[in-house]
């Protein structure tokens, strides 16, 4: 971001921590405040009528939260919530945001090159729930937190990680127990800690890569990828 768009938002921003599990979006309610990650990650996640959730997307530090402001929508179906360690927030309100996108168009096309590698990550989730198996697609989703996390360790518990990946929970207790007979990972009570990412990267194929080469084509260096 440049000093002039960072001059048009900085008298409107402050900095909150963020909790575990905090809610930062409400599925079908106003979106008044918008949080850009200073660290920690945050989940979309979709609902059926049965309260079943989805994951959709994940943000961290490269991200921000409500897209859907951005598109002309007060409003979205989706919450979104912190899932991985706190951290804190660059926040500003959504109104203020909307005025200074509207005053930069640098500062519009910068947010929407964002929201369209949000896109493409949302388009290959759908494509490797759908297509593939879940040691693929729990590996594509530990790269994400990987890229997203200081260090290597990523303390998510196995429930959770079967929710994210539309997964049963003894599925992905059994998935990581082969991704640590490899060698690519070693899973403990609410942690798992990657030890070889190329392994990772390699029983993920190619459903991990491209929304992350998108944002560093197009926005900055991202990620912790060896494929770089």
């Amino acid at each position: 971001m440049s000093d002039d768009d960072w001059s048009k938002l900085a008298p409107f921003v402050s900095r909150s921590d963020l909790g575990h599990r905090q809610l930062l979006v409400a599925a079908n309610s106003p979106i008044d405040t918008i949080y850009f990650l200073e660290g920690g990650i945050a989940s979309v996640v979709a609902r059926n009528d049965s309260g079943e959730q989805t994951e959709v997307g994940i943000f961290g530090r490269e991200g921000f939260s409500a897209a859907p402001v951005l598109l002309g929508n007060a409003q979205t179906p989706h919450d979104t919530f912190m899932q991985v360690d706190g951290g804190t927030a660059l926040t500003i309100n959504a109104a203020h945001l909307r005025e200074a996108v509207n005053a930069s168009r640098t500062l519009r096309d910068l947010l929407l090159r964002y929201i369209n590698t949000f896109m493409i990550q949302t388009a290959s989730s759908v494509v490797s729930n759908a297509h593939h198996s879940i040691e693929t697609r729990l590996a594509r989703w530990l790269l994400m937190c990987h890229d997203r996390t200081d260090g290597d360790d990523i303390y998510l518990t196995h429930e959770f990680m079967a929710m994210m990946i539309a997964a049963q929970r003894s599925g992905v207790t059994l998935t990581l127990h082969v991704l640590e007979g490899y060698g690519a990972i070693r899973s403990s009570r609410g942690k798992v800690t990657v030890k070889d990412r190329s392994l990772l990267e390699k029983a993920a194929g190619d459903s991990y890569g491209p929304p992350e080469a998108c944002y560093r084509e197009t926005i900055a260096p991202f990620g912790k990828s060896i494929r770089n």
